[in-house]
């Protein structure tokens, strides 16, 4: 099975991970790395999770769970964003629970990611933006063989002030 390498595997969504969407997606603390302003309401959540559309062609979008692959217990999400179809590239985004950072699952799901868009998707490019002071997201990305493409500067706003940050590809094919 391509979307589990042993450790983690990469799942759909299902009506069960609501909750913890809602933890995940309403901490403010990763909510400067990523495009949130505001709280998800559980049933906004629900909503999202049971009109899913799992095809990328039609939702410019893609979610993964990332479990570990022993008790199926969630630890993360994985998701594909602004999905270009004439260009075949789009942005990857991943956000680890707290307890699980650090210990290598943010890019073992990258890399079953990656091995996905390639085998079965035809993707070209993967991109992602990662703030200059994120270092381990940066290293993460990295070590997946993703290259600094640029830095972009005041992009990432933190309250009243902004932070550069750096673009990040890989050419799958």
């Amino acid at each position: 099975m391509i979307l589990t390498d042993g450790t983690i595997s990469l799942r759909a969504l299902e009506p069960e991970d609501v909750d913890i969407l809602f933890g995940w997606e309403n901490d403010t603390d990763v909510w400067d790395d990523g495009a949130t302003i505001a709280p998800f309401s559980r049933a906004l959540l629900a909503d999202y999770v049971a009109n899913y559309e799992p095809d990328i062609f039609k939702a410019r979008q893609l979610r993964f769970m990332i479990v570990k692959a022993e008790g199926e217990e969630s630890i993360g999400t994985i998701d594909l964003y602004d999905f270009d179809p004439r260009n075949r590239r789009c942005g990857v985004g991943i956000l680890i629970a707290a307890p699980y950072r650090r210990c290598g699952y943010a890019a073992a799901g990258l890399r079953l990611l990656i091995n996905y868009c390639s085998r079965h998707l035809g993707i070209h490019q993967l991109y992602c933006v990662a703030g200059v002071d994120n270092v381990a997201s940066r290293q993460t990305f990295l070590s997946t063989g993703f290259k600094i493409a640029g830095k972009l500067r005041s992009w990432i706003r933190s309250g009243q002030s902004y932070r550069d940050a750096f673009i990040m590809q890989l050419l799958l094919q």
